[in-house]
């Protein structure tokens, strides 16, 4: 079986989708299958470039933002994807695109079927331009995915069922498949038996409006343990310098002792910041998964997370305990303040939310991904 990706970009750092389309390659690679990829060129000349390279497009007024964000946009070379769908047995679009649009079109040319997945919510767009959430800007992107790229596959995956839902909610009329995109099995450290102060707070997730990490920096004003907290922010974004300024000016205003820590690390690192941390705090508004919370759980972190119409995340929360409402900083801070005086649970729990995310491993998820394979190939002959 031979699969050609699709996606603008697939080797920048701090882009969700790029980590996912590298992570499923390497996995189909390993079951047996034959992968190639049509992106962008990777602007690192000495690192790894796509099979079937295309230039980047400059993206007028907000190129500066789209790349804060870790994303690029490609130029259409009908030539190059053609050389990409001519060899290929299934297409397998990862957004909706131009790019992607383009595609379609010349699969359907060659006979070729496509598949989609659905890695990125229209207000991910919205939110980052300042436009907002649920506007009628959402409503007419969603009708152009629906309509130029993703009706035309043959089926698509959802990473989960929030996302599947939305699409039924908005014209999208292809068989939807809810498959997650699966984290890779790892070995986990045990939590320790006891926790003191500084008690380490993990945030991950690009700096951006819609991940609103704003959130957590006001729920510390309310927290009655600020002082015993240690905040630690993992990723960049358009956002990195205001809230870093917000973060900073908690130390000068007395509300925290500790500095809060921001970075942006390896695979590696962050599975250990997260084994060390006390909790994981999710507080996005905009989210169609959350594979670092995923992440974050496998390594036995006690996550708090925004429930959100726009996000999926929360699905991993094993109750009420872990959850707050999207933007309420004060019920943010209540629930981090629970887990704070109640450590033995905080310790139970993290073994349970262990346990929790082994129905995620990527190896049953590239299984299911094999087999859509296999009935886009098998429906496209019939």
């Amino acid at each position: 079986m031979k699969v050609l990706l699709v996606s603008n970009n697939v080797f920048l750092k701090g882009n969700g989708v790029c980590t996912a389309v590298q992570s499923l390659k390497s996995r189909l690679s390993g079951s047996g299958v034959d992968v190639r990829i049509l992106s962008c060129e990777n602007p690192d000349r000495n690192g790894p470039q796509p099979d079937y390279p295309l230039k980047h497009f400059v993206f007028p007024f907000f190129e500066p933002l789209i790349r804060s964000n870790g994303f690029m946009f490609s130029r259409i070379d009908p030539e190059v994807i053609r050389k990409g769908v001519g060899w290929a047995d299934v297409i397998h679009l990862m957004e909706g695109f131009p790019l992607e649009a383009a595609v379609v079109k010349i699969a359907d040319e060659y006979g070729k079927p496509c598949v989609g997945t659905y890695h990125t919510f229209t207000e991910n767009i919205t939110a980052n331009l300042g436009i907002g959430y649920d506007t009628f800007i959402n409503h007419l992107i969603n009708r152009w995915w629906s309509s130029a790229v993703y009706n035309h596959c043959v089926c698509v995956q959802c990473p989960t069922q929030t996302v599947k839902e939305h699409l039924q909610e908005n014209g999208y009329t292809s068989p939807l498949y809810v498959i997650s995109n699966g984290i890779e099995h790892s070995g986990s450290k045990p939590s320790p038996e006891t926790y003191g102060s500084p008690y380490r707070i993990l945030c991950t997730g690009r700096l951006s409006n819609e991940k609103s990490q704003q959130t957590l920096i006001v729920a510390m004003r309310y927290s009655r343990h600020a002082k015993e907290i240690e905040l630690h922010f993992a990723g960049n974004g358009p956002k990195a310098g205001q809230i870093r300024k917000a973060a900073h000016e908690l130390v000068e205003d007395g509300v925290l002792r500790y500095e809060p820590v921001f970075g942006f690390y390896t695979s590696d690192e962050l599975k250990s910041l997260a084994a060390s941390s006390y909790l994981y705090i999710h507080c996005a508004i905009v989210e169609v998964e959350g594979l670092s919370c995923m992440e974050a759980l496998q390594q036995g972190a006690v996550p708090v997370i925004a429930k959100s119409k726009l996000s999926s995340t929360s699905q991993f929360a094993l109750d009420e305990r872990s959850l707050f409402t999207v933007l309420d900083s004060k019920e943010l801070a209540e629930k981090i303040d629970w887990w704070i005086e109640h450590q033995d649970e905080r310790i139970r729990m993290g073994d349970e939310y262990r346990e929790s995310i082994k129905g995620y491993d990527a190896a049953i998820s590239t299984a299911k991904i094999i087999r859509m394979y296999e009935e886009a190939m098998a429906h496209t002959v019939s």
